[in-house]
């Protein structure tokens, strides 16, 4: 079973396969290279794979080259993560995770669920509501204590919005 290697921190300039290749030429054929390079303007990102027959060979090179210099620089050689589930490319970047918005007074009222989509204040204003009677861009903005009413907010955030609603409570009270 063929092992995959991790070669990083290479220079982030124009090289190609074979001057990488000529690294690992002392192995043979047994290792193959990979450069990573940016789509648009052709040169490499910084990182690449090296892949060798079994997994004792893979140690060996990586104590054998792991901080080597390349064009004056160390490279730094480990296994590689295996790829994520649906993964077709290695030269895909991995995907973000998504951070939570900081809870303002506006989102914490109305909260709007996060599709990974970039949309406009434009976009959401349109929409309708998701939940009550309540037609054209106004919010509910009744007291109701009935739940069935009420619109829930994201239990992530539900902590922090009860903070926000004691803090307009003690400034309305003032």
């Amino acid at each position: 079973m063929s092992v995959r290697l991790y070669i990083g921190n290479l220079p982030k300039e124009e090289i190609d396969r074979q001057e990488l290749q000529a690294v690992f030429a002392e192995e043979g054929e047994a290792v193959t290279t990979k450069l990573i390079k940016d789509r648009k303007t052709g040169k490499c990102r910084g990182f690449g794979f090296l892949t060798v027959n079994d997994d004792e060979h893979a140690d060996q090179i990586i104590e054998k080259y792991n901080g080597r210099t390349f064009k004056d620089i160390a490279i730094k050689l480990e296994k590689a993560l295996p790829r994520t589930k649906g993964e077709e490319n290695e030269d895909q970047q991995q995907p973000q995770q998504a951070v939570p918005k900081p809870v303002t007074v506006s989102n914490a009222l109305n909260p709007v669920p996060n599709t990974g989509e970039k949309s406009s204040r434009r976009d959401r204003s349109s929409k309708k509501p998701r939940r009550g009677g309540s037609s054209g861009g106004s919010t509910n903005t009744s007291t109701s204590t009935n739940d069935s009413d009420a619109v829930r907010p994201d239990p992530r955030w539900a902590s922090e919005l009860e903070k926000l609603k004691e803090m307009l409570a003690a400034q309305a009270t003032n």
